[in-house]
């Protein structure tokens, strides 16, 4: 492994590992949240026998200073982190892998820089629609739990959107109702995945603390996609090879999302579901269906 650390702007470094074969296929691993940071599941499908791995952990998130900072980070500045990313390691095209919030920085990417970008392997894609958004925190306020239903009485009673209160306690919150809000969150996120509740323990409290307060900084702000929403903007992708792969039973990012994109292609994008699967990037068959598609495309550049 190479440890690359790399200077931004604004304050901010860029942790970036990179794996695998130097002279191999350049590939971008993004990983989600936004604010999750990188983690060895995301690169596991890709064989570090034919791909150049490239992990960087997005503004805030994972090993990148300021841990959990919400100052100058937008989508806006993470576009333009994976510019001067390029540029620093000397690569010319990459294969853009992301699932999740990672697949709708993927899709951001490819807008940007559609130079840049040999082809897009997206997982259970996030598109960042307000319809999306509101949806799983109204589920949350319904099915959550009491951290949830407090929450949402505050922002009733502050005359104030539910993600401006919930931004709010992360920005500025006691450290007790951050960790309260943190625990509730991530079991929140497990029961929708489909893995077992279980409450976090102490050592890993703070970094959910760090990773919901950037998450939820950028949903707040539709992840300054909206408008135009990505979905329009995504008539303007490069005609290059696109798979979405899909679970089936994803209660985080709907399917419909997926035939939805492949749709504003123009059809272009293939569509792998996986039958049964839901959002875990560590479903079995989610790993198999990912590694067939990145071997597909080591062996013949395209997604068969």
């Amino acid at each position: 492994m190479i440890v690359h650390r790399l200077p931004v702007g604004d304050g901010h470094a860029m942790h970036v590992e990179e794996h695998g074969d130097p002279d191999g296929i350049p590939a971008l691993v993004l990983h989600g949240g936004p604010g999750s940071g990188q983690s060895p599941a995301l690169r596991s499908f890709l064989d570090p026998a034919r791909y150049r791995i490239l992990c960087p952990d997005q503004r805030g998130a994972g090993q990148s200073t300021p841990a959990g900072s919400v100052a100058s980070n937008t989508l806006s500045h993470l576009v333009a982190d994976l510019r001067l990313l390029q540029s620093a390691l000397a690569v010319r095209q990459w294969l853009v892998v992301g699932g999740s919030w990672g697949a709708t920085l993927a899709l951001a990417h490819a807008l940007d820089h559609p130079t840049a970008v040999s082809g897009l392997l997206l997982r259970n894609v996030f598109l960042a629609r307000r319809s999306d958004i509101d949806a799983f925190f109204a589920r949350a306020v319904q099915q959550g739990g009491a951290p949830w239903q407090a929450l949402a009485q505050h922002a009733r009673e502050a005359g104030v959107p539910l993600l401006t209160q919930l931004a709010g306690v992360f920005s500025a919150g006691t450290s007790e109702q951050q960790r309260t809000m943190a625990t509730a969150w991530a079991r929140w996120e497990q029961r929708l995945s489909g893995e077992p509740e279980r409450m976090p323990d102490d050592a890993t409290v703070p970094r959910l603390v760090q990773r919901y307060r950037i998450q939820s900084h950028y949903l707040e702000h539709a992840c300054w996609l909206d408008p135009p929403p990505l979905l329009e903007r995504c008539h303007g992708l490069p005609g290059i090879p696109l798979c979405i792969v899909h679970g089936t039973q994803d209660a985080i990012c709907p399917p419909e999302g997926a035939t939805a994109l492949q749709q504003h292609t123009g059809g272009a994008a293939r569509v792998h579901w996986v039958e049964g699967a839901g959002h875990q990037a560590t479903d079995p068959r989610m790993l198999a269906a990912m590694r067939a598609a990145a071997d597909s495309f080591a062996q013949r550049g395209a997604f068969d």
